[in-house]
């Protein structure tokens, strides 16, 4: 890598940081403020969500549902719903005061996403776990049968590793070659119940990827240089015959020290204490909605 390519992967890096900063402060200003919600894979997730929307995801905030002639994104896991509101906002999809009503009556920001309302950039309402990778490898399909040369991305969570649908739609696309897709997991080794090793360990993941004829990657989804490069390298095995995956493992409730590492911040809301402790760990960079 010459200095001039470093120089653009350092102000990159710096630039995506940034904003992850403020994401952070919006998910626990977002989840403290109606006291509910999911703040610790959204905390973890963050980096991903940021680097995909704001550098390699093929979009347009004029949303079109049906996805033709852009990438489209889909997530599995929607209980971290809050993250993904701030990104989508903040990418100029809706208004970024609209985040005040999260999960409030008649609020398009439901803590699931949800279509009723059509809020833009939501394509199918999710948070019942196990069906974002069947919706993602169908429209996938359909981009090549169309021949529409995009790519199909989809997040799901480590406990949802544990659903049946997960492994019949991961067999299905390994057999029709539906190699445009490139799906993330979550591996932050928690779940509302407890670590997932001890609900219903899954031993070996990346074996078992591998046994059902997925192109598997690796990497660290709290590392920004780490994680773009391993984004990069998903895209580029894509059109090869096999669906790519990549393994990201994560800290839930990353960006905030008492939330970090823990199933207890799954889904509750920090009081008020808790929030000034937290927003005084994540730097404000583009203002706060």
């Amino acid at each position: 890598m010459n200095e001039t390519t470093q120089d653009t992967r350092t102000s990159k890096i710096e630039e995506l940081s940034n904003i992850s900063s403020q994401v952070r402060r919006d998910i626990v200003r977002m989840v403290h403020a109606c006291q509910s919600g999911h703040p610790g894979a959204s905390l973890g997730c963050t980096d991903f969500f940021v680097a995909l929307y704001f550098h390699y995801l093929k979009h347009n905030s004029d949303f079109n549902l049906s996805g033709e002639g852009e990438d489209m994104f889909f997530l599995s896991n929607g209980h971290i719903s809050p993250v993904w509101y701030s990104v989508l906002a903040r990418s100029g999809y809706f208004p970024l005061q609209e985040l005040a009503t999260f999960r409030k009556i008649n609020s398009r920001l439901q803590g699931h996403p949800a279509t009723e309302e059509g809020l833009p950039g939501i394509r199918i309402a999710s948070g019942s776990l196990g069906q974002g990778l069947s919706v993602a490898v169908g429209a996938a399909q359909a981009k090549k049968l169309h021949q529409d040369p995009n790519t199909v991305y989809v997040l799901m969570g480590d406990g949802e590793q544990q659903e049946g649908q997960i492994w019949e739609a991961a067999m299905y696309a390994a057999h029709y070659k539906i190699d445009n897709l490139i799906a993330t997991l979550d591996y932050n080794g928690q779940q509302i119940d407890g670590p997932v090793d001890e609900v219903m360990s899954l031993k070996n993941i990346q074996a078992k990827w591998k046994a059902f004829g997925w192109d598997v990657i690796e990497s660290n989804g709290n590392d920004l240089s780490n994680l773009t490069a391993a984004i990069e390298l998903a895209q580029s095995r894509t059109r090869q015959g096999k669906p790519v995956i990549n393994i990201m493992s994560t800290e839930m409730g990353y960006g905030v020290d008492f939330m970090v590492g823990t199933h207890k911040w799954h889904g509750i809301a920090p009081n008020d204490q808790q929030l000034a402790d937290a927003l005084s760990q994540l730097e404000e960079t583009l203002g706060d909605y």
